[in-house]
C-alpha cells in the first residue's frame, strides 16, 4: 500500500529521504558531519511545523489512514483482550468493537469505533460509521461492566453515525439518545478518549464520561468542516475557514472545558509511531483510572451530571 503523505509533511519527508540515502553510503564516504547536520535540520523542521499547525492541518492528521485505530491501541496497550460481539437484538456492528481487557492492574471494558485501512476493510467496518446495533452493542457492554463493577474506556474515531435509511428505520436517534441517558448514570468510572475524528452524535453516542481526554492531533465537533462549509457557503471549498470557525481542536476544547486533558502524540503525529502513541495513552489512562476508582458511585454520577450540565452555559 502506498504511503500517504500530507501536503504540509512533504518538506520533512523529502529531507528524511535524503538522509536515508546518505546513510546508505556513509560507510564508504566521509559524510558523517553532513548527516548530523541534516538530522538536526529534520528535527528543527518538525518542531517548527508541528508547533503551529492550523486547525485544518490537525483535521487532516486526525484522518490520516496510517493513524492507529481503536484495535491498534487496544492490542498495543492491553493484555488478555476478549472481544464481545452483537447487540442481542439485530446483529453485530463491525463499526464498533469492544470487550474485556487488562490495562495495567485494572480489569476494564473497552469500546471504540473501528475504521478500515483499505477499501475492503472499510466496507467491512462501514468506514467507522455505526448503525443503531453498534450503539446497542456498546450499551450492552457498558451494562456488563456495571454489573461486574469494571471501569469503562471508550475510544472515539468516527466521521459520524451511519445516515442511511435502514439505520433510521432501526432507530438510530433513539439508540444514541438512550446511550447518552444510560451513560450519564452508569455506576462505574467512564473515561472517553478522542483518538481521531469525533463527529457529531456518532461520536457522542459513546462519549459521555467522567474524564474526556483527547489526542493532540484530533478534532471533535457537532459537524465536519466540509459539511459546515457546504451549509454556509454551498461549497466544500471553504472547509479550512469552517475548521477555524468551529474551533474543533484539542487546545480549543480544553479552553472551552469540553475536554479535561490533551494527550501528547509522538513527534509528527500518532501515525509515525503506533507503539509510542499507545504507550503514552496507556500511562495516562492508568493514571486517570487510579484516581477514578477511589470515587464512590453516587459521587461519580453527581460529578458527571454537573460536568455535562455546565457545558454550553453562558452568562451575559
Amino acid at each position: 500500500m502506498a504511503k500517504t503523505i500530507l501536503d504540509f509533511e512533504k518538506p520533512i519527508i523529502e529531507l528524511e529521504a535524503k538522509l536515508e540515502e546518505m546513510k546508505k553510503y556513509s560507510d564508504n564516504l566521509d559524510i558523517e558531519k553532513e548527516i548530523i547536520r541534516i538530522e538536526g535540520k529534520v528535527k528543527q523542521l518538525k518542531e517548527e511545523l508541528f508547533k503551529d499547525l492550523s486547525r485544518w492541518q490537525r483535521v487532516q492528521l486526525a484522518r490520516h489512514p496510517d493513524r492507529p485505530f481503536t484495535l491498534d491501541h487496544i492490542l498495543a496497550m492491553t493484555e488478555s483482550f476478549v472481544e464481545l460481539h452483537g447487540d442481542r437484538l439485530f446483529k453485530d456492528d463491525k463499526a464498533i468493537v469492544g470487550g474485556l481487557a487488562q490495562l495495567g492492574d485494572h480489569k476494564v471494558v473497552i469500546i471504540g469505533h473501528q475504521k478500515g485501512r483499505d477499501t475492503k476493510s472499510n466496507l467491512y467496518r462501514n468506514f467507522g460509521m455505526p448503525n443503531p446495533e453498534g450503539y446497542r452493542k456498546a450499551l450492552r457492554l457498558m451494562k456488563l461492566a456495571e454489573k461486574f463493577n469494571k471501569p469503562v474506556i471508550t475510544l472515539l474515531d468516527t466521521p459520524g453515525a451511519f445516515p442511511g435509511l435502514e439505520a433510521e428505520e432501526r432507530g438510530q436517534a433513539e439508540a444514541i439518545a438512550k446511550n447518552l441517558f444510560e451513560m450519564s448514570r452508569l455506576r462505574v468510572p467512564i473515561i472517553v478518549v478522542i483518538i481521531g475524528e469525533g463527529a457529531s452524535g456518532g461520536a457522542l453516542g459513546i462519549g459521555v464520561g467522567d474524564r474526556i481526554l483527547m489526542l493532540e492531533n484530533c478534532w471533535y465537533s457537532v459537524i465536519s468542516p466540509e459539511s459546515c462549509s457546504s451549509i454556509l457557503w454551498r461549497s466544500w471549498e471553504y472547509k479550512e475557514q469552517a475548521a477555524e470557525a468551529l474551533k474543533l481542536t484539542a487546545p480549543d476544547l480544553l479552553d472551552q472545558k469540553i475536554i479535561d486533558r490533551i494527550i501528547p502524540e509522538p513527534m509528527g503525529g500518532a501515525h509515525k509511531d503506533h507503539k509510542e502513541a499507545a504507550e503514552i495513552l496507556k500511562n495516562i489512562l492508568i493514571e486517570e483510572l487510579n484516581d477514578l476508582v477511589k470515587i464512590k458511585p453516587d459521587k461519580l454520577i453527581a460529578n458527571r451530571l454537573e460536568k455535562f450540565g455546565a457545558m454550553g452555559a453562558f452568562v451575559e
